[in-house]
């Protein structure tokens, strides 16, 4: 245990550290706010377009909700930064437009605007940190590049590409994180210690058994899609970690027969134990979307399975009691959201940033310091 005068010291170090006030744009159910929190940044404001994200967000978190699109947005929206306090502005732009599937099928480039509004809101507001997390492939984009290049005008800037695994979230997940500062250089803090990636068996293995189509009654969230009968055929005849390939040739659907369909062994699949998951995906409750079968139940992963593979808390609140439950739209906004443990870690990289450069933070410019 601490002793009293390295409690003391802690708290004397914490009191001469700047507070970091931060508004968190397009923030979905909350993923990014609750891991920048449990960091111990106070999170003062969260914006989405999507209503069904305001219960998710407002009741898991200690912060307002406003209910904008980024494209109406204005600088007063976002003033809440205290006196004597820096101001951290977050940006995640839903990823879809940016994804390599999107790319391969022609999404539309239109929604890319979405980065270039929140560059626009970075030059209104003159927010002292930023951070922004989105799919690998956005790197390679020009809008990315621009975005980057305006922000190396006012900010030290880093982005690279990680594993969230790598931060204790039970996934493979690459991920791309963009950290600025004007204060100083700035990079992702890892963790001190190389430990082994979380498993599925540690992060879910203790949930009740569920059947597909079944709903656990103490936590209506825990529920699993119905199968039909031939994929009921198939999650039995299902390895973890293997695939369609390892079936009998009467339960292999007729577009995996075809000569382009044979490359995609990635779907009816199940974990595997002593991994973690794969991508949480939006459509991961569904057992033919990828390799979302449940290790040893004949059924896909459950809706609750499925947040606490994103390091959501395992009471992480995503409807209102007695109110219906949408699978599809909380799978949705589950799988788009980002991991709570790398938000987190995103926090603590940044506490620790503006704890090493406090003293100079008098010589960057802010309005609020």
């Amino acid at each position: 245990m601490p002793s009293r005068k390295q409690k003391s010291g802690s708290r004397k170090r914490a009191q001469r550290r700047p507070r970091i006030a931060a508004v968190d744009v397009f923030c979905g159910v909350g993923g990014l706010t609750h891991g920048l929190a449990k960091a111990g940044i106070d999170v003062k404001l969260g914006i989405d377009i999507d209503p069904a994200c305001e219960y998710p967000y407002a009741a898991n978190n200690r912060s307002d909700f406003l209910l904008k699109s980024v494209v109406e947005l204005e600088a007063s929206d976002i003033e809440v930064a205290p006196a004597k306090s820096l101001l951290l502005l977050a940006g995640c732009a839903p990823c879809q437009p940016f994804s390599t599937y999107s790319q391969k099928n022609g999404a539309s480039k239109s929604r890319w605007k979405l980065l270039r509004e929140f560059g626009r809101l970075v030059k209104e507001t003159s927010p002292d940190l930023i951070t922004m997390e989105n799919v690998p492939n956005l790197s390679k984009q020009r809008v990315f590049r621009e975005f980057v290049s305006e922000l190396r005008r006012d900010f030290h800037v880093s982005y690279e590409v990680v594993d969230c695994a790598e931060f204790g979230v039970p996934q493979q997940r690459q991920r791309l994180v963009l950290l600025a500062s004007k204060l100083g250089p700035i990079s992702l803090v890892r963790p001190k210690r190389k430990c082994k990636p979380r498993t599925v068996k540690s992060a879910i293995g203790k949930l009740p058994v569920l059947r597909a189509g079944g709903v656990c009654k103490k936590d209506p969230l825990h529920q699993a899609s119905e199968l039909s009968e031939t994929n009921l055929k198939r999650v039995r005849a299902s390895k973890p970690g293997g695939s369609w390939r390892d079936w009998e040739d009467d339960l292999v659907a007729p577009c995996h027969k075809r000569k382009t369909g044979r490359t995609y062994a990635g779907v009816y699949g199940r974990m595997e134990w002593s991994k973690p998951a794969p991508t949480i995906t939006t459509q991961y409750f569904g057992f033919g979307n990828g390799r979302f079968g449940h290790p040893t139940q004949a059924r896909a992963i459950s809706i609750r399975e499925g947040a606490i593979l994103q390091s959501f808390p395992k009471g992480y609140k995503f409807v209102a009691r007695g109110k219906p439950i949408h699978r599809k739209t909380i799978g949705r906004l589950i799988g788009n959201a980002v991991p709570v443990k790398l938000a987190e870690a995103i926090g603590k990289t940044l506490i620790a940033h503006t704890a090493k450069y406090g003293r100079k933070i008098a010589k960057t410019g802010s309005s609020r310091v």
